[in-house]
């Protein structure tokens, strides 16, 4: 079970995975050793499921940002595996959730332009049957975190509130 003190330790690799596990055992008042364990634990029981480096889009020649709305008439487990092995084979593919409402299935894509957003498209239609593809694009990104909201981890019994 989650407490406080790995909330806190949550909340500091989040926001930088690069920081000493001294340092994050000093902010949170444990020594290294301790913290170190914590951070195994949570890395064990999947809390922490990988740190990675977050790349800046427009510098990796990613600069469009596409949300692709796909609907289909296929609803079965065996076309939902075969679409999602699809899904996977396309690295411009970072973000793919099955939806619940009017559109089936949504996906963000990261391309260079509207060139190699169309050859995405024409790859995809070609190796899947989908009943309709819409796009939008971004035009301006306001707000884009890796940080999840840590204040409803359950502690005990309570929801655990404002991050501390």
């Amino acid at each position: 079970m989650i407490d406080k003190v790995d909330r806190r330790i949550l909340s500091i690799l989040q926001s930088d995975a690069t920081v000493p596990v001294a340092e994050i055992g000093r902010r949170v008042g444990l020594s290294t050793t301790p913290c170190w364990r914590r951070i195994q634990k949570l890395e064990e029981d999947g809390v922490i499921r990988k740190r990675v480096a977050l790349l800046d889009a427009p510098k990796v020649n990613a600069k469009v940002t596409a949300f692709v709305s796909i609907t289909t008439n296929q609803h079965t487990d065996d076309w939902l595996r075969k679409f999602a092995d699809v899904i996977r084979e396309f690295p411009e593919v970072v973000e793919f959730y099955r939806m619940a409402g009017s559109v089936d299935y949504l996906l963000r894509v990261v391309v260079p332009d509207i060139d190699a957003y169309d050859v995405f498209y024409k790859k995809l239609i070609s190796k899947i049957d989908i009943a309709d593809v819409s796009t939008t694009f971004a035009m301006e990104q306001i707000k884009n975190t890796s940080e999840l909201p840590l204040n409803y981890i359950v502690i005990g019994k309570e929801r655990a509130g404002s991050a501390d």
